[in-house]
């Protein structure tokens, strides 16, 4: 089995960190959701993340990827209650 070399993960990592300013953007321009926006993005930084940790077992890529993901599900709570308050707000 072949391994990647080093950069090209790193490349691949720094697209995925651009793919998430880039689809965040979007997403933003779109929706006009803040909340929605980090989520798409911090999908891709999470990517990027686990790219980064698949080359680098520190424990500042480990604690990167870390935090990422506890944003991501902060997020997700953050969404949910919106969306359940937002649904409390319509009649019928």
């Amino acid at each position: 089995m072949t391994l990647l070399p080093e950069e090209m993960v790193r490349g691949a990592a720094q697209l995925c960190v651009a793919a998430g300013f880039a689809a965040g953007a979007l997403m933003f321009a779109r929706c006009r959701s803040g909340r929605m926006a980090l989520a798409v993005a911090l999908d891709f930084w999470l990517a990027a993340g686990l790219l980064n940790l698949s080359v680098a077992t520190t424990w500042t890529v480990i604690l990167a990827a870390t935090a990422i993901v506890g944003l991501r599900r902060l997020l997700k709570v953050a969404l949910a209650q919106n969306a359940s308050a937002a649904a409390g707000d319509r009649p019928g």
